[in-house]
């Protein structure tokens, strides 16, 4: 089957400590490390490196990371709860809020926030399906 999105990868200046912020932040999606190195690690639901979907990296160029205007990340979320635990545990690791948890226009339920390098990540429960 051909998938249109294989894994995701976002830039960060200081690994370790978006590492930690991750850490925490992924577990509420059920996600965990699988696969570290000195310029990356990424976070998957199963211990195999094929079960990556998300990465954080030092850029291969070993210029400063910097975010895209217009960029943001969807990390599927099984309940309206886990998305509020993400939401809530992101801001008490530094994030930046840009969005309270709650209902938007397609009638699914999303948190948003700017990680520790400014990206956007948002967490998503799909409602009634």
């Amino acid at each position: 089957m051909n998938k249109v999105i294989g894994f995701v990868m976002v830039g960060t200046n200081e690994l370790e400590k978006s590492s930690k912020f991750y850490d925490a932040v992924l577990a509420h999606l059920g996600m965990k490390r699988v696969t570290i190195t000195e310029r990356y690690i990424g976070y998957g639901y199963s211990s195999e490196d094929d079960g990556v979907k998300f990465y954080i990296t030092k850029p291969h160029n070993k210029e400063t990371a910097t975010v895209g205007n217009g960029t943001m990340v969807a990390l599927s979320a099984e309940t309206k709860e886990a998305v509020d635990k993400f939401h809530a545990t992101a801001l008490e690791n530094g994030a930046v809020n840009e969005g309270d948890p709650g209902p938007r226009s397609d009638g699914n339920y999303y948190g948003y926030v700017r990680d520790l390098d400014g990206n956007k990540i948002t967490a998503r429960c799909l409602v009634g399906k």
